[in-house]
């Protein structure tokens, strides 16, 4: 590791791993992805979780859904900053569809610290 690089994995990779656990439906995988006082939200500044229990919480019953699955669209990364650009495969209240997001995450140390989620449209099938 050179004097200007930061430990653990560089932030792409560790987007790309919770995507990745998303994807699987594994929790613990998601989780592991980030810090135990991680902080999400709805953008702009709309606390959803602060945590590794709450993230848990808010992340378990939506990893259950049958047909979940994000299709990264577009990614972008400048430093420890990724934003990504997906197209969600989702089952709500009123049935399957798609919802376009925007995530941004804030990577630290080899996890993710904070993350903001915008949405976009929702279609239903």
């Amino acid at each position: 590791m050179t004097a200007n690089s930061s430990p653990g994995p560089d932030p792409e990779t560790v987007v790309q791993r919770q995507l990745e656990a998303y994807n699987a439906r594994d929790i613990d995988a998601l989780l592991a992805a980030y810090a135990d006082d991680a902080e999400l939200y709805e953008h702009p500044h709309t606390l959803l979780a602060r945590g590794s229990a709450e993230i848990r919480a808010r992340q378990a019953p939506r990893l259950r859904e049958p047909n979940l699955h994000a299709h990264l669209v577009q990614r972008m990364v400048m430093g420890e900053m990724v934003i990504d650009q997906e197209l969600i495969t989702r089952t709500f209240p009123e049935g399957s569809g798609r919802i376009e997001m925007i995530a941004i995450y804030e990577v630290k140390n080899g996890r993710i610290a904070r993350a903001w989620f915008k949405s976009g449209a929702k279609t239903l099938d």
